[in-house]
């Protein structure tokens, strides 16, 4: 079958018909912010025109519904949680770095990869000469892993195309899964990425393409939600990523930041100035840091896969983090370099083992507080009446189980805007 052949079967399988959820969803354990503490038992939603039309208790369901001729969904005694969110995720990239992962193991840092060529600019090489429909192909397989686990929304960035062109094939192309898969896809700009090869030693020059020309011209063509940047010793320095935050302040766009995973250079402190949604991964964060994010209300996201896969050691401060109440959000963070990972499932699991977190928390990470880091809480990571029905059948004992089980997928049904978006797999009697 030849690639074009290929993309065509897929898009026709994309575009089938969806069934509508209409109805009553009854005998469930609901945890309608994700938070295992606060269930309803014997739950009930009410699902009417796409929206939550009730939830709670079947015993106190208003007759308006108990008595109304609508289909009825037995769930059989599941749990039943919002539908999950990858809340950072760099999806759309061309070719992979197994090599780089073999050098790695063979005791090179990831440092010393990017500074010979290797790292984000090799990916920016291969996703440079891919075309629109190789760069959907590629990432629609990583896409539809994720969404066989429950995820419903999911951020995804540019950032290596590192010029107009390219960044702007990577948000068409993000917005194209969007609109091909049943998933809510919010695009941040990341062209402050790295330093594309030609503009090496000129890295104030690059900054001012990406604020004077990338950056209002993606923007324009409605491409943009948010705007990030990579802000470390090997990306850019807190004066240029300034830069950048004020080139998006005056589009009317929200940030976020790359900040404090290999060293601690003041990007969170500049985070926060601009009320940053989110800093994201955060293992040189600090007692003063934490404190500017509890004033800014910027969520923390831990992303244990970039952790695991470098093999870290100093892990995020998560005793500090709960010490101030700052929300706490869990993701892929999947990219080919330091993350290269499908599974919102297996970071859950890596969460709680690698970074010490309760399931509790975990799970929150991924509903309630990943909505948050996107700033998109009034619409996601919570179900309540008003709101599109957006949710997953699990079938588990106890939602601790979600974080507990590595390589098992016990995703029964997926609802996604009042409709069955995905059935991972046929029960077994």
């Amino acid at each position: 079958m030849s690639q074009d052949q290929h993309i065509q079967q897929m898009a026709t399988r994309q575009i089938q018909p969806i069934r509508s959820a209409d109805g009553i969803w009854h005998n469930a354990r609901i945890a309608p912010a994700g938070n295992p503490a606060r269930i309803i038992t014997d739950g009930t939603i009410v699902v009417r025109d796409g929206l939550i039309a009730w939830i709670g208790s079947e015993a106190d369901m208003p007759a308006e519904f108990s008595h109304a001729e609508l289909v009825r969904y037995d769930v059989g005694n599941r749990w039943i949680t919002p539908g999950l969110i990858d809340c950072h995720t760099h999806l759309v990239y061309g070719g992979n770095r197994a090599d780089e992962f073999a050098m790695r193991l063979a005791g090179a840092s990831y440092e010393e990869i990017a500074r010979s060529g290797g790292g984000i600019v090799s990916t920016v090489r291969a996703t440079r000469l891919a075309d629109e429909d190789t760069l959907f192909q590629q990432s629609a397989r990583r896409l539809e892993a994720l969404l066989a686990e429950g995820v419903t929304t999911i951020e995804i960035k540019s950032g290596y195309g590192l010029d107009l062109a390219t960044e702007r094939k990577m948000l068409q192309v993000a917005r194209r899964l969007g609109r091909s898969y049943p998933v809510t896809v919010y695009t941040t700009f990341l062209g402050a990425h790295a330093l594309p090869p030609e503009y090496q030693g000129r890295a104030d020059d690059y900054i001012k393409l990406v604020c004077e020309e990338m950056l209002p011209a993606l923007h324009a063509e409605g491409l943009i939600d948010a705007v990030d940047v990579f802000c470390e010793n090997i990306g850019f320095s807190v004066a240029q990523s300034e830069q950048v935050f004020i080139a998006a302040g005056k589009l009317g766009l929200p940030v976020k930041m790359h900040a404090d995973q290999l060293s601690n250079i003041g990007a969170t402190q500049l985070a926060t100035r601009f009320k940053a949604l989110s800093v994201d991964h955060l293992e040189h964060l600090n007692e003063v840091d934490v404190i500017a994010m509890r004033k800014s209300g910027t969520v923390a996201v831990l992303l244990p896969g970039a952790y695991y896969f470098i093999r870290e050691t100093k892990q995020p401060p998560l005793e500090l983090l709960r010490r101030y109440r700052i929300p706490i959000a869990i993701s892929t963070d999947s990219n080919p370099g330091t993350s290269p990972s499908t599974s919102l499932l297996l970071m859950l699991n890596m969460s709680c083992t690698l970074f010490r977190m309760t399931t509790a928390e975990a799970l929150m990470g991924v509903t309630a507080n990943a909505a948050l880091a996107l700033g998109k809480a009034d619409c996601h990571g919570l179900l309540e009446i008003g709101r599109a029905a957006d949710f997953v059948v699990w079938s588990v004992e106890s939602l601790a189980e979600l974080a507990y089980w590595s390589g098992l997928n016990p995703c029964n049904a997926i609802v996604r805007a009042g409709q069955f978006s995905f059935t991972p797999h046929r029960e077994r009697n």
